[in-house]
């Protein structure tokens, strides 16, 4: 009462943000001041930093450092998790925090929070956004916070306070949890009205950071577009008219795993209010894409175009979907150049394949409803740049980069939507009484052969007022799984042509297949690889069991052409993957499954999209991603054998390997698992040979010849005449009868691969280890996935340092923060053991956090033992020496119990000992026994297998001592129940 006392009073006062005479203006009930987007954001960092004493924070990449949960940073709160948990290095900058301030670069695309399929639909809706934010770490709380937060927005942005309305925690029986008065006290003392101060529940006014960690109460501001009304009612209803604008959030309880609740020891203090929004209310729009954050990109886009000026419609009066089509590609392309700025691109896994959904989407709406030309889209990116480039630099200094990155995944994409819109209408057509199903096949081919993304699918597709069989989909998903599995381990059968097949070709005369296209690539200028046009003739169909002149659609079969671009496995590099068209049937697509080479003639394993017979003219596709991903990871196998050679000796060899996408495996002799300096000799040795970008050379030469090329390493395999080899650095013919002065990667080898070693960028050797006696196994990957390896290792490394710090600075004085600290250490220790992070690295790591272990381990046994004395004291002065002591004592785990049980019998070596502990929260029970040896009528096996029976739960040990575990929610009657146990057994 004292505190909302003294609150009401300087509420009389008018300090500064209250409704006073300083601030009738806001009271008006007039729109606030036009105010452009630099201007809205320069004024709110400015306000924190210069008025309030905040430290400015740069945004973060929107890429996550170190945190496998997010695919990008989805809020301004990610990158200070380190201080909200208690793991901040001490001695880093940011554990001197207070007071911060920032306005942060955040994705939603993917994950948990993902608004992907909602931009376009709506005005509001984004995918990149800025979080204006400010943080209190254990230095001011609610009340200054809302005061700060009233006096930004009606002060010095005058927006008229009767459009605001503000909601609170309004508490939770179930969890606890009780209203936040103080909060509401606090609203009412600046002057908010009761009438617009609202309770909410938990979904509402509660905010958590996971299952388990930092969480509390929030309260939030929403702005009425209208105003001159109540509006109450709209709050939280999902009305475009009443939106919130910002949320204050009270970090002040920590949950646990077992769901309770703590107070922290410090309070904190993070607030989040999206620009976009903010800019819309003070600008006086309803729609965000009406803000000069976006008008110079829709009006870029309609110079680009051959369609309408943006108009703002949606739903059923966008017609042609146009207006959705503007802001669907003023949103992707704000995404796209913050994310390549910040080293994402467009891939295949994780964040990298949401960014490849973003841009198909943009292109697709870019050519298909705005009607613009190639390379619109990336033509958009300086007028990105001249927005937003002013606080976010990288945007001018990556500007290019970027372009070209949208340009080239634009033309790649561009032929596969064409020949996937015909597809679409094609099938329309032919299924007109489908009553507004569409195949799951199709739209599977779409998918999985065209690269579309599925929620791209379900948007074409709804356009033309139609719906995926989405059961029939999820069985295709499961069923492609499935097979990917068995391929993976070799539990699917391969399908070659069998000894009589064989010979049926022989006598028909067919010839080999020739397959030299598949080394047919060039590289352009930019360092984009194109790859050969392939146009085929069916020759042969093998259905399993023979050959046979027809198959019918959906039928399994291997085909075989007169040519082909696919590289079959073999050389231990994995398949291409792609698809083949027939003539005539341009839109139907073939997949190729697997593509194998039996006895000169490759063997391409598809199920047939429609009828196929010998004689048909084929149009093949390949994944050219897929294939020169293969190129890097075999032209890196081949580096990582020399490189390896050329630190631990000639006495290296391989004994095998394997090239996949996503990694490459080798295999060689070696008396000994490797170091951790031979682990980064080996690197960077790759490091120089890559940055040296060599040319990457290959030649057939007889078989007999190649016995002269200095330095060739060769396998113990049987190699066709003539052979290929592949060499790095120097022509392959200048590699014959040479002295040692040309030492170079060479080597036989038939897969396909680079032509220069640059394109791989960079190797990381993320596991060695001996298989057997004399052989060890690297597992290496390559290109980005390199690069975000020695990010994982970097931030694993400065977690470890700042683990270590903890202990070395203080070590804990209580038992709860020394397990939470051992915690630490074996959670960290799980995360260096699993995350792909550099070899070399992870078992320095490993060998610092073994070293961690010990040491907090020897803290929590000490602490252990001094709480169990003290407790162990407080129950003999209580009980004294008694031949059966039964009590209950406070403690958090079941060590701590037993150490009592142990004091208490050091003291008494008569009694039977037995304590209980009663976790209020879960019911849990903890429960610990110890008798003197010569207990005959009473073990301690029996006695507490006997009490957690009757709590429900188990127990083990020996007769002398014994532990368990149950669960009651009345401890009394449990300790009662054990006693009269002892008791009657004793008699």
């Amino acid at each position: 009462m004292w505190v909302l006392l003294l609150r009401r009073l300087r509420s009389l006062s008018g300090p500064p943000g209250l409704l006073c005479a300083g601030s009738a203006r806001s009271l008006s009930g007039r729109p606030p001041l036009d105010m452009s987007a630099a201007r809205v954001r320069t004024t709110f960092l400015d306000f924190f930093r210069n008025k309030h004493g905040h430290l400015l924070v740069p945004s973060s990449p929107v890429r996550p450092r170190g945190d496998p949960s997010l695919l990008f940073v989805n809020a301004g709160m990610n990158q200070f998790k380190p201080v909200f948990l208690g793991t901040v290095d001490p001695r880093s900058a940011m554990a001197s925090y207070l007071r911060v301030t920032n306005s942060q670069k955040c994705v939603r695309a993917g994950g948990k929070h993902n608004d992907l399929e909602d931009v376009g639909r709506d005005v509001y809706h984004h995918t990149f956004f800025e979080m204006l934010g400010t943080w209190s770490f254990g230095d001011y709380f609610k009340e200054e916070a809302c005061s700060m937060a009233w006096s930004l927005l009606t002060e010095y942005y005058g927006i008229p306070a009767d459009r605001l309305y503000v909601s609170y925690f309004c508490g939770d029986t179930a969890s606890g949890l009780p209203v936040d008065e103080e909060t509401r006290q606090t609203w009412l003392d600046i002057g908010v009205p009761h009438t617009r101060l609202l309770p909410f529940g938990l979904r509402e006014n509660f905010w958590e950071m996971g299952d388990s960690g930092p969480c509390g109460p929030c309260t939030e501001i929403h702005y009425d577009h209208v105003g001159g009304r109540d509006a109450a009612a709209l709050v939280n209803a999902n009305s475009p008219e009443v939106v919130e604008i910002w949320n204050l959030v009270f970090m002040q309880y920590n949950r646990d795993m077992d769901q309770s609740l703590q107070l922290l020891p410090q309070f904190s203090v993070d607030t989040g209010m999206g620009l976009e929004r903010l800019v819309s209310v003070l600008q006086g729009k309803t729609s965000n894409y009406d803000t000069d954050l976006f008008t110079p990109l829709l009006h870029a886009i309609h110079q680009r175009s051959k369609v309408g000026p943006y108009g703002g419609r949606t739903g059923s009066a966008d017609q042609g979907k146009v207006d959705m089509a503007y802001r669907v590609v003023a949103d992707h392309v704000r995404t796209l150049s913050v994310c390549v700025a910040d080293g994402v691109h467009p891939g295949m896994s994780g964040a990298e394949l949401v960014l490849r959904r973003i841009l198909r989407r943009a292109v697709r709406f870019c050519v298909e409803v705005l009607q613009a030309p190639q390379g619109a889209l990336a033509s958009l990116v300086p007028t990105v740049a001249h927005i937003l480039g002013d606080v976010y630099p990288e945007l001018h200094k990556e500007k290019e980069r970027i372009m070209d990155i949208i340009n080239d995944n634009e033309a790649h994409f561009l032929s596969s939507l064409q020949q996937g819109s015909r597809l679409i209408q094609r099938t329309l057509q032919r299924t007109e009484d489908s009553r507004g199903v569409f195949p799951a096949s199709v739209a599977w081919s779409l998918h999985r052969d065209l690269g579309f993304p599925l929620d791209l699918v379900d948007l074409m597709l709804d356009e033309r007022g139609v719906q995926v069989d989405r059961q029939e989909l999820d069985r295709l998903i499961a069923e492609n799984h499935k097979v990917m599995l068995e391929l993976q381990s070799g539990a699917l059968t391969r399908w070659t042509l069998d000894v009589q097949s064989l010979a049926a070709l022989q006598r028909r005369g067919i010839p080999h297949t020739d397959d030299r296209l598949k080394y047919c690539y060039s590289l352009q200028d930019g360092g984009r690889y194109v790859f050969p046009a392939c146009r085929a003739t069916v020759v042969a169909l093998y259905d399993g069991q023979t050959l046979v002149s027809e198959v019918a659609e959906g039928q399994r079969c291997g085909v075989l052409l007169d040519q082909t671009s696919f590289y079959s496995e073999q050389g231990g590099q994995s398949h291409d993957q792609g698809y083949f068209t027939r003539d005539g049937l341009q839109d139907v697509l073939f997949p190729v499954e697997d593509v194998v080479l039996v006895g000169g003639y490759v063997v391409h394993q598809v199920t047939a999209a429609g009828r196929l017979k010998t004689g048909d003219q084929v149009q093949l596709h390949l994944d050219e991603v897929h294939r020169l991903s293969l190129m890097v990871n075999h032209t890196a196998t081949h580096l990582l054998n020399f490189a390896l050679r050329t630190v631990l000796g000639p006495s290296v060899h391989q004994r095998g390997s394997h090239v996949s996408t996503d990694r490459l495996r080798f295999d060689f002799s070696v008396k000994k698992s490797l170091s951790t300096s031979q682990l980064q000799q080996v690197e960077a040795c790759l490091h120089d040979i890559i940055s040296a970008n060599q040319r990457v050379h290959s030649k057939e030469v007889p078989l007999q010849e190649v016995k002269s090329i200095s330095g060739l390493r060769t396998v113990d395999e049987l190699y066709p005449d003539p052979v290929r080899v592949v060499s790095v650095g120097f022509p392959v013919s200048e590699l014959f009868n040479v002295g040692t002065g040309r030492e170079t990667s060479v080597e036989l080898c038939c897969g396909t691969h680079l032509l220069h070693t640059g394109s791989v960028q960079d190797v990381v050797i993320i596991s060695e280890r001996q298989t057997v006696r004399g052989i060890s196994r690297i597992i290496a990957v390559t290109g980005h996935e390199a690069t975000r390896a020695r990010e994982a290792g970097q931030v694993l490394s400065e977690d470890v340092d700042s683990l270590s710090a903890r202990l070395t600075g203080s070590a804990p004085s209580d038992l709860t923060s020394a397990h939470r600290l051992a915690k630490d250490v074996g959670l960290l220790s799980d995360a260096v053991d699993s995350t792909p992070i550099p070899q070399w690295q992870r078992r320095e790591l490993q060998s610092q956090l073994r070293a961690l272990q010990r040491r907090s381990n020897t803290i929590v046994r000490k602490l252990e033992t001094r709480e169990a004395v003290s407790r162990a004291q407080v129950l003999l002065e209580k009980n004294g020496k008694k031949a059966v002591l039964v009590d209950l004592v406070e403690a958090d785990t079941l060590p701590v119990v037993m150490k009592t049980v142990n004091q208490l019998t050091a003291v008494s070596p008569l009694s039977h000992v037995m304590l209980l502990t009663h976790h209020r929260h879960s019911g849990k029970v903890l429960c610990a026994c110890q008798v003197p040896k010569d207990s005959a009528s009473l073990l301690a096996s029996d006695w507490a297998t006997a009490v957690c029976r009757h709590l429900g739960g188990a127990a083990g040990g020996s007769a002398v001592v014994a532990q368990g575990t149950g669960s009651t929610s009345d401890i009394t009657d449990a300790l009662r129940w054990a006693e009269q146990f002892a008791l009657q057994r004793k008699q």
